[in-house]
């Protein structure tokens, strides 16, 4: 569809507000009227209500998210060099900030923060996952494949293949179907990567969200120096990532918890991979349960690694997530031996730095335990924070020495 003949989208007075402070979203309950003609999915024009021209972006009747925006210039013409761009500028900055030893796996496209909303694109090695969760943007996924392969083969690599992973539940408020397959041509879907230093198994179709969860690499690789002679208890370990990091950093011993037996499956697997086999181990257990079991036996570690999946995915489930995160956070604590440490974080956005901050604080509070913080961390810069999109900083990460109030 021409710029011309694009439907417009007009704005309340007063609405928007997200939008004009850098933000990507406009909500259904913010828009005037749309004038014009569209399906889902189609690119349309924005404008305010006095007719200012704010951008494009594409819209979906099915979500309250009604007009992601894909630009700010109106008169952007939306095609395979706009796409290519894009995707270039995206792969620029992770060369940059990355380096060439952390770009063979690392995201590619962060959705609203590389100016492509609704989609995100991870590299393992020579294959590239594709994520889609807006219907505007799913029609462009196979655009992107084509680009990023274009634009990295210039720097010598070759992707031999891309699979995608569009199977959230996200994708239900966008009336899209859940859908997971090869884009092209198939190929063998078990990927070894290598992160800090330590060799892993990447399912691409079975694995959490695209496989690996890239996002944590900077916080895993602070562990090894933390972790040296140490015993280590590793919750909710999924793969394996921190216990095995801690393992390569010397620790003495290490125990890696989680309630998926494929999950710790796949972390022993990890840990033979990488000759850890004889001090990292692993066990299929509810960290809920298993904690207070612990705890009531009298057991105890140098250091305690929290890593659970996120408590809340809306705000309004936000007072019960703190809840949460107190509850476990006060559990780690008193696992924790006088003088030990323990790294603790939380993937939610609706989780602020200031309340999981709050919420650690009280959680220490209640078992007189004192903090000395080593470090605060949030997500690899291969998930960059864009300071207008407030979805896009999630991860918060903590590494305290714990030393006893009495």
């Amino acid at each position: 569809m021409s710029e011309d003949n694009r439907a417009k989208v007009k704005l309340k007075k007063g609405e928007g507000r997200y939008l004009k402070s850098g933000g990507a979203w406009i909500f259904d309950n913010e828009i005037d009227t749309v004038s014009g003609t569209y399906d889902n999915g189609d690119i349309v024009s924005v404008i305010d209500f006095d007719d200012y021209p704010m951008g494009i972006g594409y819209i979906n009747d099915n979500s309250k998210i009604r007009v992601r925006m894909l630009s700010r210039n109106p008169d952007t013409v939306v095609d395979e060099a706009f796409f290519e761009e894009r995707v270039k500028k995206a792969w620029d900055y992770r060369k940059t900030v990355m380096g060439d030893k952390d770009i063979s796996s690392c995201r590619v496209v962060f959705g609203e923060a590389d100016f492509l909303p609704g989609i995100t694109i991870d590299k393992y090695e020579d294959v590239l996952v594709i994520q889609s969760l807006a219907l505007g943007i799913d029609r462009y996924k196979e655009v992107m494949a084509d680009s990023l392969k274009r634009v990295m083969a210039k720097d010598g690599i070759v992707i031999r293949g891309v699979y995608e992973r569009s199977d959230a539940k996200e994708r239900k408020k966008e009336g899209l179907p859940l859908h997971k397959g090869f884009i092209g041509n198939e190929f063998d879907t078990d990927i070894e990567i290598n992160e800090n230093g330590i060799r892993y198994m990447v399912d691409v179709v079975n694995g959490q969200k695209t496989g690996f969860f890239l996002d944590q690499k900077y916080n895993r690789l602070a562990m090894q120096k933390i972790c040296k002679d140490k015993e280590v208890l590793d919750c909710f370990t999924h793969m394996g990532t921190f216990a095995l990091n801690a393992g390569l950093g010397g620790a003495k011993s290490v125990l890696g918890l989680d309630i998926s037996e494929y999950a710790i499956n796949q972390a022993r697997e990890n840990a033979k991979l990488n000759n850890l086999s004889d001090t990292v181990h692993f066990e299929v257990a509810d960290v809920l349960d298993e904690l207070p079991r612990q705890i009531s036996e009298g057991r105890s570690y140098d250091v305690v690694i929290l890593d659970p999946p996120a408590f809340t995915k809306s705000r309004e489930a936000t007072k019960q997530a703190v809840k949460g995160y107190r509850e476990i956070n006060m559990k780690g604590l008193k696992l924790v031996r006088d003088g030990g440490y323990l790294a603790t974080c939380s993937c939610s956005h609706f989780m602020t730095q200031e309340l999981f901050t709050k919420t650690i604080k009280e959680a220490a509070k209640a078992v007189h335990k004192r903090l000395r913080q080593v470090e605060f961390k949030t997500q690899a810069p291969d998930h960059p924070i864009l300071w207008s999109a407030d979805e896009s900083y999630y991860l918060k990460f903590y590494i305290f020495q714990v030393v006893d109030e009495r």
